[in-house]
């Protein structure tokens, strides 16, 4: 089992209820390919270094998990179609 972090920039002009729902449709994913969730980091909204989608502000979040190698690779091609979610990084640890 290697550890990995999963960075996450979540649209900032979407209410509460839907920024947590992506945020555990991404812990469900993570579950689903075999992973174990350690931590989860909320930042909470911070300003962007550039615009992205005409957007300056994003929430920040950190998942930590544990997972076999080939789990980051699956989880990354599902997050990537996520319409609310703006940026994401998985790195290992």
């Amino acid at each position: 089992m290697n550890k990995y972090e999963l960075a996450l920039v979540v649209n900032a002009k979407i209410e509460d209820e839907a920024r947590n729902k992506v945020v555990e449709d991404v812990k469900g994913l993570v579950t689903r390919f075999g992973g174990n969730i350690t931590d989860v980091e909320e930042w909470g909204k911070k300003k962007l270094a550039y615009e992205i989608q005409k957007m300056n502000e994003g929430y920040y979040y950190f998942i930590h998990f544990e997972s076999e190698s080939s789990a980051p690779g699956e989880i990354e091609s599902r997050i990537r179609i996520m319409e609310n979610v703006l940026r994401f990084l998985c790195v290992r640890q």
